[in-house]
């Protein structure tokens, strides 16, 4: 599902650049289009949504074949981001043809997945059952299987102004703020560690590992995006200094440790993105500086000779032989943004 979003994001993307009557970017519009693109889009979305039938919950199956619909043997469990993250794109393309279905399915499974919550902590679980809505993985945190969920919450309410969106994120971001975060209580100021944000348990709000991933590194961009530029800055700051460390940031870092737990780096883009959210919120230049490092670090380690190669480790910076969708569509984008 976040590689068809890909896809769709970028077909609505470049419709809506080609037909702005403003051309904020230089010309770019293109003689004689007649939203070919956005016919595309809407192609590959209504071959999305079989994802979002015979599910008892209204939330959506994780694979779903293009020409066939869902395969018979699929599997009922998804996470929470994969299931969670559709709201912009399916959400900007029922705006642009006129039909509210896209943006419905989309919205239903967030307010499915929402409602869910724990009734203790108002966590979120990684992993749900979309027939019983049974959590699979109990596990709440900011990386992997949780992190665009809380993302397009915001990000929604941001493009659309639908209040429930904001009311909903910023229910969520309190109850991350009392549950995942540690550390001391003033981002650049104090005794104790700097801020980071933790796993728990959703039910119990306990740690259950001592670990962070990559992806979390999304995290300072959101916190630009609600006003919390301080700790943005400071949560920057940590990320920052593991990927000082290595050239790369690695899958997973043992923060108990000090030392990568799953080593490899398959060219994500979110430390870019908040890079860039910290640079368009403070103008200071030190993230132009962050910016080119990360770029030089790629040109240097990950260069191959069709493309850029993912990391197998960051120390040896031995290389794997994929490039993911997301480096052209988010981390190519974010650097040349900054």
């Amino acid at each position: 599902f976040a590689f068809s979003h890909r896809v769709l994001g970028s077909l609505l993307s470049a419709h809506i650049i080609i037909t702005d009557t403003k051309q904020p970017f230089g010309d770019m519009s293109i003689k004689d289009y007649d939203n070919e693109l956005l016919h595309l889009a809407h192609d590959l979305a209504v071959r999305l949504l079989p994802a979002f039938e015979n599910t008892k919950t209204g939330i959506p199956y994780p694979r779903v074949n293009l020409k066939k619909g869902v395969p018979p043997d699929s599997h009922n469990e998804t996470c929470t981001a994969g299931a969670g993250s559709l709201l912009v794109e399916f959400g900007m393309l029922s705006r642009l043809l006129g039909d509210s279905t896209f943006e419905w399915v989309a919205r239903r499974a967030v307010k499915a997945l929402w409602s869910l919550r724990s009734n203790n902590t108002g966590l979120l679980g990684n992993v749900v059952n979309i027939q019983t809505g049974h959590w699979v993985g109990k596990q709440s945190g900011l990386g992997a299987g949780s992190d665009s969920f809380y993302e397009y919450l915001l990000k929604s309410y941001i493009l659309f102004g639908e209040k429930e969106d904001l009311e909903m994120f910023n229910a969520a971001y309190q109850n991350i703020q009392n549950h995942l975060r540690r550390g001391r209580e003033a981002c650049n100021e104090g005794e104790g560690d700097p801020p980071l944000y933790v796993n728990v348990n959703m039910y119990t709000g306990q740690l259950m590992n001592t670990w962070i991933d990559s992806l979390q590194a999304f995290f300072p961009g959101l916190q630009v995006l609600i006003g919390d530029v301080e700790d943005a800055i400071c949560l920057h700051a940590f990320y920052y200094a593991i990927w000082k460390r290595y050239g790369a940031l690695p899958e997973r870092y043992n923060w108990q440790l000090q030392a990568p737990d799953v080593p490899f780096y398959p060219l994500r883009p979110e430390l870019v993105e908040s890079t860039y959210l910290l640079y368009q919120a403070t103008k200071n230049p030190f993230y132009l500086h962050v910016g080119m490092d990360i770029l030089q670090s790629l040109e240097k380690y990950t260069k191959a000779k069709c493309g850029y190669a993912t990391l197998h480790h960051v120390v040896e910076k031995t290389k794997e032989d994929r490039m993911e969708s997301f480096f052209l569509s988010e981390t190519c984008k974010y650097l040349y943004l900054v």
